[in-house]
């Protein structure tokens, strides 16, 4: 039979348990990896309505993003808001649209498995027919793989280097689109 003093040192083991738990979820979620799902259609059909992902944060501690890279970032207009994008231009390049593909200096983004399979409409104020947008200093220029309905940096300009949450790398919902992004 336990004893009052064995009761107080279990439940003692218990709680540090938990605490240790929740500090490791709080500094795991704030500083390596989040959750997130997916809300809209603007990354059709790289990503779905609904799909579950994992967002590396640490990454962009040590290296850049990439050209092609799916971000996750702070929504510039309202950064309460978490939006996912891809990556397409950096600081002082130039962004042009023209007869459907993207041209950064000047030279088409033709890679087949980031920006060969998407036509790109053109709109204003950012990114309208034949403009020639620099990206200004510490920001970069991200588009939705669905073109026809993503609000992106054709409408509202830059993402803020400040405003880099992370990279997407893993697709862990649904269990049939399970997979590295």
């Amino acid at each position: 039979m336990m004893t009052k003093e064995d009761w107080i040192r279990e439940g003692k083991e218990w709680l540090q348990s938990i605490l240790v738990a929740l500090v490791l979820t709080l500094v795991i979620r704030t500083y390596v990896v989040q959750a997130f799902k997916i809300p809209s259609g603007s990354m059709r059909p790289t990503l779905l309505e609904g799909d579950k992902l994992f967002v590396n944060k640490y990454v962009y501690r040590f290296h850049s993003p990439e050209r092609g890279d799916i971000v996750v970032f702070k929504y510039p207009q309202d950064p309460k808001k978490d939006f996912i994008k891809r990556m397409v231009a950096f600081q002082d390049e130039v962004v042009e649209i023209r007869d459907g593909k993207i041209y950064v200096d000047g030279k088409v983004l033709d890679d087949p498995a980031t920006f060969g399979k998407f036509y790109y409409y053109n709109h204003d104020p950012f990114g309208g027919p034949y403009d020639k947008i620099k990206v200004p200093a510490d920001s970069f220029y991200v588009l939705g793989d669905n073109s026809a309905n993503s609000t992106d940096s054709r409408f509202w300009g830059f993402v803020p280097k400040k405003n880099m949450v992370g990279k997407a790398i893993f697709r862990w919902w649904p269990p049939r689109r399970i997979g590295k992004l």
